[in-house]
């Protein structure tokens, strides 16, 4: 009997439409097990969803345990795992002395869920929408009231304006970046303050009914305020070039895609645009992630990646230059493989 183990919330909750931080789901067959203990029993009762799986919810102090007298009762089984999942001391505890086979398979889960169906890329798109009318809130804050604030207030506030007062989680802690602080990918808060002629990078997402979005707008802070608009006059010459070349690079990249192209393909396009500008060595990520349940998932849209795009996939493309301890520039956007190209999502 073939089957898997898993134990990452997201995971949990594509396979049962429940999870919680202590938890594991074992499938063999068409039967499952959730496992937890007793602080989640009211709860999992309430929100496990019938799936293909015959789900009998377990409540134990010792998971482990739990999961190894359900394998003891069927030595042949062998059994999917993702190794990046457990730690070595709950995985030798729960192989230890079985005759089932283990089978390793990094990412297995993600995998799985690469080609979305309809309804997750609804759901994502729903997400996106969200994140935009966020974006949209934040950026009319910075115009009225964000001149001299400092970076780590307006992260404060971005966080408002994207939870909606508590109303959704956040896919990541927001990036929020004012002119060599956005030369970091991953900035953390600063203490400068935002003055007009400032460049500000905000990178930010939210979670819909579990379905993450991901969207990065880079934006001059003038005398008009503030837009996260794709077209932006900056008063500086060479960060205008440096804009329209990440502007152009991302278009290039989403008009390429197609279904069967290699992932590969699409950083490439993405990244000669900026290699013939000569900014290619200030390029230092690849040019897009998976997302869904996860905010990076499978496909990988880097130089490596050999990944073949197909229909329903969904990732980011967010091309960035970035000259360290002078300003940052990224754009990025959610895009789905359809059968006539790449579409993007919530805009």
């Amino acid at each position: 009997m073939e089957g898997f183990i898993i134990q990452n919330e997201n995971a949990l909750y594509f396979e049962t439409g429940y999870s919680c931080d202590n938890a594991i789901f074992l499938a063999l067959g068409d039967k499952g097990w959730f496992i937890t203990d007793g602080r989640y029993e009211v709860e999992a009762q309430e929100h496990i969803k019938t799936t293909k799986y015959d789900i009998q919810l377990q409540i134990t102090r010792d998971l482990i345990r739990n999961v190894r007298s359900i394998l003891k009762k069927y030595p042949k089984a062998q059994i999917l795992y993702n190794p990046q999942e457990f730690s070595v001391f709950d995985f030798e505890r729960l192989k230890a002395d079985l005759k089932t086979k283990f089978i390793p398979k990094p990412n297995f889960h993600q995998e799985k869920r690469i080609i979305k169906t309809q309804e997750e890329i609804q759901l994502i798109e729903a997400s996106q929408k969200r994140n935009f009318r966020a974006f949209r809130q934040f950026a009319k804050f910075i115009s009225k009231k964000g001149e001299n604030k400092r970076e780590s207030f307006l992260h404060f506030k971005a966080k408002e304006f994207l939870g909606q007062k508590g109303k959704y989680d956040l896919s990541f802690n927001p990036i929020v970046g004012i002119n060599g602080n956005a030369a970091k990918p991953h900035a953390l808060p600063s203490k400068d303050k935002l003055q007009q002629g400032d460049l500000l990078l905000f990178d930010a997402g939210i979670k819909y009914r579990g379905y993450c979005s991901d969207m990065t707008r880079t934006g001059y802070f003038g005398k008009e305020g503030l837009s996260f608009s794709k077209e932006q006059d900056f008063k500086n010459s060479t960060l205008q070039k440096i804009y329209d070349t990440v502007r152009i690079a991302q278009e290039r990249a989403i008009k390429g895609i197609k279904p069967g192209m290699l992932a590969c393909d699409i950083d490439a396009l993405a990244r000669e645009v900026i290699d013939k500008a000569g900014y290619g060595k200030y390029f230092v990520h690849s040019t897009g992630h998976g997302i869904g349940l996860d905010i990076h998932e499978l496909p990988i849209i880097s130089a490596k990646s050999k990944a073949k795009l197909e229909e329903g996939m969904v990732f980011s493309v967010e091309p960035g230059i970035y000259l360290p301890n002078q300003l940052g520039v990224r754009i990025e956007d959610l895009v789905v493989v359809t059968s006539k190209g790449a579409k993007i999502l919530g805009d």
